[in-house]
């Protein structure tokens, strides 16, 4: 009887997926289209390293993200807490789809065009700037508040999913097939997901929304400034992306390690840590130092980063790519779950936006410090351990600076975000 407790205590809760209609369209939806913007994720970075042979080339993908996201992103999130959340999100996905149209078209070309995939990669991104805080703001309306930990770990275990199988796919197919293929199986997934997107109930803005403006973006940049805790969440991720994601180095470490049929394994090692994390992830919901969960699990990252650069064997480097991405995986469901359980629900969109921000602009900056300390005397293996040194350095620094988010208490931020919602309602009422 104690063994079964024990084992029920780690398993993954599914209540979720079993008490929410919407949830599971949504759930559903992000598996699909996740599966196969994971295969053109490890595809556009192929094709540049294969028309070009430059990590600065490959590197310079997440500047051309980078720049939009900067902007979109807010953008997004002020329009997520003005207009219907899910047609916000439908939106974006048919763009997303004829976005990759595009790429479809592109490599049917006897030369493709270098430039159009940077074109894609800037209009993607600004899309998802869209997107993403509209998505991440919705998904609290569908379930109950204190089903949030479980339903973080059921969209954490859905996006591993489709990165384990998605990548190692995209190498095969890459070693096997033309390009058009790879980029006709991402656009046949997007009606999938446009389906199960068309079946979820509409999601309403909350009573008396802010208009979209740069004062209602003020408003929710004043927010995050007057909560510690979050702005330590958004720096730790930063750091650990921005020092620790060598992911534009990985076709010239597939080169020393295999070659195209080994790229998809290297992009998928991490999704294998994940999973595992995620699938051991009950025990989450019972702890409630949640910020110093994200800073422990964010220095593990850093030191899986160390092996990856210093290891010489293929599957050395596949354990300590795992080993990171079980790490980044804890560190991501602790600060989800302290974004959706303690921003108020009319300011959500926008938070969302700002941590878009924190998640994107690491790696995609990340993929540019990454291409270009390869080029330098340390090579690709180098500038990988040095980066997962800086890593933990910059980890260690923030939990000295920031003794709020190493405090912090997940439930004094529930009843922060009841205040908070209690108020704003009572504030609409009288505006009514």
């Amino acid at each position: 009887m104690p063994l079964v407790t024990d084992r029920k205590r780690f398993a993954l809760d599914l209540t979720p997926l079993r008490t929410s209609r919407d949830f599971r369209f949504v759930f559903t939806a992000g598996v699909v289209t996740s599966f196969g913007s994971f295969i053109s994720y490890v595809t556009i970075p192929y094709q540049v390293a294969k028309l070009t042979d430059d990590p600065l080339m490959v590197g310079l993908i997440g500047v051309c993200e980078l720049a939009p996201i900067l902007i979109m992103a807010f953008v997004g999130g002020a329009l997520a807490d003005y207009i219907d959340r899910r047609l916000l999100v439908r939106g974006a996905e048919v763009a997303l789809a004829a976005i990759c149209g595009i790429l479809l078209i592109n490599s049917l070309s006897d030369e493709p065009h270098l430039w159009l995939l940077y074109v894609a990669a800037f209009l993607t991104a600004a899309v998802a700037g869209l997107q993403r805080p509209a998505l991440e703001a919705m998904v609290p309306r569908l379930v109950k508040p204190e089903q949030l930990p479980a339903t973080m770990s059921l969209q954490s275990l859905g996006a591993q999913f489709a990165q384990l199988f998605g990548m190692p796919l995209a190498g095969i197919l890459l070693a096997n097939f033309d390009l058009a293929w790879v980029y006709a199986f991402d656009l046949l997934t997007f009606a999938v997901s446009l389906t199960c997107l068309t079946l979820v109930k509409a999601v309403p803005p909350p009573p008396a929304a802010d208009r979209p403006s740069l004062s209602s973006v003020v408003t929710g940049l004043r927010y995050a400034k007057s909560r510690p805790e979050l702005l330590g969440t958004y720096l730790v991720d930063i750091n650990a992306m921005f020092f620790g994601m060598p992911s534009a180095l990985y076709p010239f470490l597939a080169n020393k390690l295999g070659g195209p049929s080994v790229l998809g394994l290297l992009y998928a090692a991490p999704a294998v840590g994940s999973l595992i994390a995620t699938l051991g992830s009950g025990w989450t919901g019972r702890v409630h130092r949640h910020g110093l969960m994200v800073l422990i699990a964010a220095g593990f990252w850093g030191v899986g980063i160390v092996g990856v650069g210093l290891s010489t064997s293929l599957w050395l480097t596949l354990f300590c790519l795992a080993f990171a991405g079980a790490a980044d995986m804890i560190s991501g469901i602790f600060r989800m779950i302290i974004w959706n359980q303690t921003i108020p629900d009319h300011l959500r969109g926008r938070l969302a936006g700002i941590e878009m921000l924190s998640y994107t602009t690491g790696p995609l900056a990340g993929q540019l410090r990454s291409g270009l300390m390869a080029r330098t005397s340390l090579g690709v293996p180098g500038a990988i351990w040095v980066g997962g040194v800086l890593c933990v350095a910059g980890t260690v620094a923030l939990a000295a600076a920031l003794p709020k988010l190493v405090r912090y208490d997940g439930k004094d931020g529930m009843a922060l975000k009841k205040a908070a919602d209690d108020e704003w309602a009572a504030a609409a009422a009288a505006r009514s």
